[in-house]
C-alpha cells in the first residue's frame, strides 16, 4: 500500500514550460492513494463540466486529481481560430509528460502514484505520454477518446488501459476497437449503452465516471510512486 497524504489539498497551480506556463487545479483529499492527471480534448479547458464531474467521482473513490489546460492563454487563442493545436497530439503529449515530472517533484505529491484520465485527443495525448514514461504511469482512462491519434505509441503502452466509448458514437467506437487491438498491455474496452459521443445522455456520464474511478482505484493502489 501506497503511503497516504497527511492531509487534504487543494490549490491552483502554475506548471513551467517553454517561456510560459500552464495553469492547473489540484485537488487531492486526506488519504488519497494516487494522482490522475487530466487531458482534455478538442476544444476544451480544464474547466469542461464532464471532466469536473467525472473528477469529483474519482476524489470521493480516493484519489487525488490535477485538471489543467494542455496549451497557453495564447496557444488557446491560437486554437479557437484554427483548430490545429488540440491535433497536435506529439505537443498535447510532450506537455503530460512535463506536467507529471513537475508533479512528482512538489513535496505534497511526489509520494503519490500517477494515473491519466483522457478525452476526445487528450486521449492520445495521454497514451502517447504512458509510452514515454513507461511503468511509472500506473492506470489510463480515455473517454470518448482518439487513441487511434497516438498512433506507434500504442504497442508500446505498458500502463493498464481503459478505454470508455458509447454505443451510438460509431465512427470512434471504430477507432477505439481497432487502437484497442494494437495496445499490448492490460486493457479493456467498455461501451456504454445508449451513450453518445458526449455521454450527455441520462445516467451516461455517471457511468463513465463509476467505471473510470474503479480502474484508477484499482490500479493506482498498488502501484508504487516513481
Amino acid at each position: 500500500m501506497n503511503a497516504h497524504t497527511n492531509k487534504a489539498l487543494k490549490r491552483v497551480v502554475h506548471i513551467p514550460i517553454r517561456h510560459a506556463y500552464l495553469e492547473g487545479d489540484l485537488n487531492v483529499p486526506e488519504g488519497a492513494n494516487g494522482l490522475v492527471l487530466f487531458a482534455h480534448g478538442s476544444g476544451s479547458s480544464r474547466h469542461s463540466p464532464r471532466n469536473q464531474f467525472v473528477a469529483e467521482v474519482i476524489r470521493q473513490s480516493g484519489n487525488g486529481t490535477l485538471l489543467f489546460d494542455l496549451l497557453t492563454r495564447v496557444e488557446e487563442m491560437e486554437d479557437n481560430v484554427t483548430g490545429m493545436l488540440r491535433f497536435d497530439i506529439a505537443r498535447l503529449g510532450e506537455r503530460l509528460v512535463t506536467a507529471t515530472n513537475w508533479i512528482r517533484k512538489q513535496p505534497e505529491t511526489q509520494h503519490l502514484p500517477v494515473g491519466y484520465f483522457g478525452s476526445s485527443t487528450g486521449g492520445a495525448a495521454a497514451l502517447v505520454a504512458a509510452a514515454e514514461l513507461g511503468r511509472s504511469i500506473g492506470a489510463v482512462v480515455s473517454r470518448g477518446g482518439r487513441p487511434d491519434l497516438a498512433a506507434d505509441a500504442l504497442s508500446r503502452v505498458q500502463s493498464p488501459t481503459l478505454l470508455i466509448v458509447g454505443e451510438y458514437d460509431d465512427t470512434v467506437l471504430a477507432l477505439n476497437a481497432d487502437a484497442f487491438a494494437r495496445l499490448r498491455c492490460e486493457k479493456e474496452l467498455k461501451i456504454v449503452p445508449g451513450a453518445t459521443h458526449l455521454f450527455q445522455e441520462e445516467g451516461a456520464l455517471e457511468q463513465v465516471a463509476e467505471l473510470a474511478a474503479s480502474w484508477f482505484h484499482r490500479h493506482l493502489r498498488s502501484a508504487q510512486p516513481m
